[in-house]
């Protein structure tokens, strides 16, 4: 004897229920302009983007090299580390490189 509980094997549709069915609309992966590792020019230096949020992009621009002469006429030169700048996350900037993934 079948037991009515039991669920059968073979799965049939009740014709009279209506069937359930949506669109997901996904939003894109990233909704700025300017992404991570992007590199760009800001007021004639190279710049690297390092991390894009709501309201900034926060960029690693190059500093120029310095050179000078001592007291004693003896010539330096020396790099100063990156500085941190930030701008608009979908700044109207050129895109020199993108790194695609």
């Amino acid at each position: 004897m079948r037991n009515s509980m039991k669920p059968s094997k073979h799965h049939h549709p009740d014709p009279h229920q209506a069937e359930l069915f949506g669109l997901v609309w996904l939003s894109p992966e990233q909704p700025f302009r300017l992404r991570v590792n992007d590199l760009l020019r800001v007021e004639g230096r190279m710049a690297r983007v390092i991390r894009v949020t709501e309201c900034a992009a926060v960029l690693l621009v190059n500093q120029p090299v310095r050179k000078f002469k001592t007291r004693f006429d003896k010539p330096v030169r020396f790099q100063p580390p990156p500085k941190f700048v930030r701008i608009a996350a979908n700044s109207e900037t050129e895109i020199l490189y993108r790194t695609r993934r």
